[in-house]
């Protein structure tokens, strides 16, 4: 008896394994693909148009936002915003998590 809830939650434990597997390496293609074609459009768009970029990067909890060109202002708001909102969004799935132990 004990050893068919072991086997139930091993056999559980690597599909479970298998989808974060693939959703990780669903993310990193969608990450790659997303460079290409910003780099496509860079070399596309010719010397006529400007360019402006934004960056968030995560440091643990801390986000850091910069940005540079004439539209940065925008995008680092923007960045900003979208870091605030996933923090608090970890806080709460955090909070959800602890609180069903």
């Amino acid at each position: 008896m004990l050893n068919d809830i072991d086997e139930s939650q091993e056999a559980g434990a690597s599909g479970s394994s298998r989808w974060l597997f693939l959703l990780i390496a669903a993310g990193l293609v969608l990450i790659f693909m997303g460079v290409i074609v910003i780099f496509a459009a860079a070399a596309f768009a010719g010397d006529g148009g400007s360019v402006s970029s934004g960056v968030v990067i995560f440091i643990g909890p801390i986000p850091i936002v910069f940005g540079s060109g004439p539209d940065s202002g925008l995008l680092v708001l923007v960045g900003a915003i979208l870091a605030a909102v996933s923090v608090a969004l970890f806080a709460v799935m955090r909070k959800k998590l602890l609180s069903a132990f």
